[in-house]
């Protein structure tokens, strides 16, 4: 989700497709359409828009596994703290904003048992572990998300844990043997497509094997159940991957995009979640599949009609703001709901999505992209320090949030409790 755009070095061997570094312009389109797919989602407008989780996946397999083989190709390592500190700065300031505000919106405004389910929440979403909480509480996704305004943040969890094991990973099977020069690179990244297709295969094995009809969330929201996604899209930014795109031409790549981009959606228009069986029963698969490839399609040819529409600029604005948009706008859809605002249907719609988007905009050029791009201190030793500093802080802010006893307000009598 929240990866810069750039297309990965050419790693010796592989096709000569693309300059280095290169940035591919129609991917921060697609990130833009998916956040707005899920945007459309929960208001209720898009039954298959919860489709743009997916896509958000694939596209962080293929990013950020494009850049790590660039760096092993280029050193010969990948230097695992250096790639964890970037994505601690690119990650870590906006959700601590997002949720210290949600929890300070929620005590002012919102009611008692939806301020002790988000102080309940909080911590599992700093510790980026918020969707094994939900499973093992047996929150259903579908039936009560509109209970916790953090419920959305299981998928950002799902790929923060991709982020802390595939590097190790990837950084075992692309410098194994790294001594034997270009060729042994080369072999580094076919070892590393090889895993990840098994990965993806055992992932969409698991999720067959595991799934309840009578409620999803456990495969929904499990990261070994949507590892595939992550790594379909990792497999994409391969060597291998790359040689058959290449051979099969940029007109084929040109006219790929178009199907694929139509026949995704086609299947946003027409999924319903939970109503969907087959999405669980290798939907999904077919779904993140088909992302991939048309990654790997605009990445070939971003010069066409399809990447030509994805880069243009307004698609590719919703994209640079799409993690901030991400964040903010579930805890405003439940926080602006129709008896605070007297508005339903589109006219409500207009209203959120208008307020999230002021929000994620915010955000993104007050909080992300100074810490990312300007902020000399959020590097090295000083940015360990900071990082510190502010989830004390956070910390310190959800201890003096006093916890509304047990049957305050309205009560949600599945999480009775006596305190947080």
């Amino acid at each position: 989700m929240p990866t810069p755009v750039h297309l990965p070095a050419r790693e010796p061997g592989t096709a000569p497709a693309r300059p280095a570094r290169r940035h591919i312009a129609p991917l921060d389109g697609l990130r833009g359409l998916a956040v707005l797919g899920v945007l459309f989602f929960h208001a209720g407008h898009l039954g298959g828009g919860f489709l743009g989780v997916d896509l958000f996946f694939v596209l962080s397999g293929f990013l950020i596994t494009g850049l790590l083989l660039a760096e092993t190709a280029r050193t010969g390592r990948v230097d695992l703290v250096a790639f964890w500190g970037r994505r601690a700065r690119r990650l870590l300031p906006a959700l601590a904003v997002t949720v210290a505000g949600t929890l300070l919106l929620v005590w002012a405004f919102g009611s008692a048992s939806l301020l002790r389910l988000g102080l309940d929440d909080a911590p599992w979403v700093i510790g980026n572990v918020a969707n094994w909480h939900f499973i093992a509480d047996q929150v259903g996704y579908w039936d009560s998300a509109d209970t916790r305004v953090f419920s959305h943040l299981w998928s950002v969890a799902v790929e923060e844990q991709f982020y802390l094991v595939w590097p190790l990973v990837l950084g075992l099977l692309a410098t194994r043997g790294g001594a034997g020069g270009a060729h042994g690179r080369s072999r580094g990244s076919g070892r590393v497509a090889v895993v990840a297709a098994a990965g993806a295969a055992v992932s969409l094995a698991l999720m067959i094997v595991l799934v309840d009809p009578v409620d999803t969330t456990r495969v929904y929201e499990g990261t070994d159940t949507r590892a595939f996604s992550l790594l379909l899209g990792a497999l994409m930014a391969t060597g291998p991957a790359a040689r058959l795109l290449a051979r099969a031409g940029r007109r084929a790549a040109h006219w790929g995009a178009w199907v694929l981009l139509l026949g995704i959606g086609t299947s946003w228009a027409l999924a319903d979640g939970q109503s969907s069986p087959s999405l669980f029963r290798g939907g999904l698969f077919l779904h993140a599949l088909a992302a991939a490839l048309l990654i790997g399609c605009l990445a070939q040819a971003p010069e066409g009609s399809a990447g030509r529409l994805l880069g243009s600029a307004v698609p590719r604005w919703f994209g640079r703001i799409s993690y901030s948009l991400y964040l903010w706008h579930w805890p405003l859809y439940v926080l602006l709901g129709e008896e605070r605002t007297g508005l339903s249907g589109w006219g409500r719609t207009a209203l959120v999505v208008t307020v999230s988007i002021a929000a994620a905009a915010a955000s993104t050029y007050l909080v992300e992209n100074p810490v990312r791009f300007r902020a000399r201190w959020a590097h090295g030793r000083t940015g360990a320090l900071a990082l510190v500093a502010a989830l004390a802080a956070l910390v310190a802010l959800w201890a003096a949030i006093p916890a509304p006893t047990a049957g305050a307000g309205s009560v949600d009598v599945t999480r009775l409790t006596t305190g947080r």
